[in-house]
């Protein structure tokens, strides 16, 4: 079993950037498949990011070319660069993890193991 904490959360105006960082304790920090998910007030939960025990790393569409996620397996730290935010990337924000399946990870969105989430908020 894996334990996820988050932070980096906070308040920024358009066009800002935060980076988040996950500390995760419990097992072998490399050989999870790991991502970060988000959750908007009234919305569905969106897999925003993922990375692979490889460090092969995919972004959802509305992130690409703004959003990075990228880990230090020394640190057992996952990391999620965020550039250019704007309003609608608000949300709460989720790291999670999740062993990988036949050798390929499942998608983020049905990781098994969250954090506690941090928040982010981008105002105009």
């Amino acid at each position: 079993q894996v334990q996820l904490v988050e932070s980096g959360g906070g308040s920024v105006q358009s066009g800002g950037s935060l980076r988040l960082s996950c500390v995760a304790s419990g097992h072998a920090f490399g050989v999870y498949c790991l991502g970060w998910l988000r959750q908007a007030p009234g919305k569905e939960r969106e897999g925003v990011a993922g990375i692979d025990i490889n460090g092969m790393t995919q972004v959802t569409d509305s992130v690409k070319g703004r959003f990075t996620i990228s880990k230090d397996d020394a640190k057992n730290t996952l990391y999620l660069q965020m550039n250019n935010l704007n309003p609608e990337d608000t949300a709460m924000y989720y790291c999670a993890a999740d062993p990988p399946y036949g050798g390929s990870c499942p998608p983020v969105g049905d990781f098994g193991y969250w954090g506690q989430g941090t928040q982010v908020t981008v105002s105009t």
